[in-house]
């Protein structure tokens, strides 16, 4: 059964919208027959619409959007905002989690995370974690323990790392102070119960000590 009650769009939306969806559906695969069926509809009122003589109501709009595999913003021509390159310090909330601090440093949306992190004395010492991607991290005050594979460093600050995080590595702070840092990572596509392999020895020495 067709739907009824046509919304009256923009004069804009009017412009845009019926080629988009006849470059969806064909896009998807689909003839206009098809198309209309799964939808509902007829195929001349479908062909209506594709050529702009006749408008969606909402519902069906809707259903477009769900066929072809796409947004109603899409169809409609709508762009989103560039995320904010800009990132306020002092306008990110701090947030606790696992024994850590963490800080907002980079923008949302993106293929990495950038991250303030303060890591406190004893947190997480024992934490050994695994996971795709890259991660670069930058001591900002403080020391840190960081300890790659079966190797084990001591990082000051102005010192910064860069590596495969399929490598296993687990970061603590080196004083009482605790240790500040700057990190960056793609995100993860993990399960985060993959991420974590369990305690590590402890009592490992430290290597590359400055």
């Amino acid at each position: 059964m067709e739907a009824t009650g046509a919304a009256e769009p923009a004069p804009d939306e009017e412009l845009v919208l019926a080629p988009r969806l006849r470059e969806r559906r064909r896009a998807g695969g689909l003839t206009l027959e098809a198309a209309a069926h799964r939808l509902g509809l007829s195929a001349a009122h479908l062909s209506r619409m594709e050529s702009g003589l006749r408008q969606p109501s909402l519902p069906v709009l809707l259903g477009l959007a769900r066929l072809y595999g796409t947004t109603v913003s899409d169809l409609l021509g709508e762009t989103s905002a560039e995320p904010d390159p800009i990132v306020r310090g002092g306008r990110m909330p701090a947030v606790p989690a696992g024994g850590w601090t963490y800080w907002r440093a980079g923008g949302t949306g993106r293929a990495m995370q950038a991250l303030r992190v303060h890591v406190p004395a004893g947190a997480q010492r024992a934490l050994v974690r695994v996971h795709p991607g890259e991660e670069w991290l930058y001591v900002t005050a403080g020391e840190l323990e960081l300890t790659l594979g079966e190797r084990a460093h001591r990082l000051a600050a102005g010192d910064s790392a860069h590596f495969d995080s399929l490598v296993p590595h687990r970061l603590a702070a080196a004083g009482t102070a605790g240790v500040d840092l700057l990190f960056l990572h793609t995100l993860m596509q993990s399960e985060t119960s993959t991420l974590c392999i369990g305690p590590r020895d402890t009592t490992d020495s430290l290597g590359d000590r400055r």
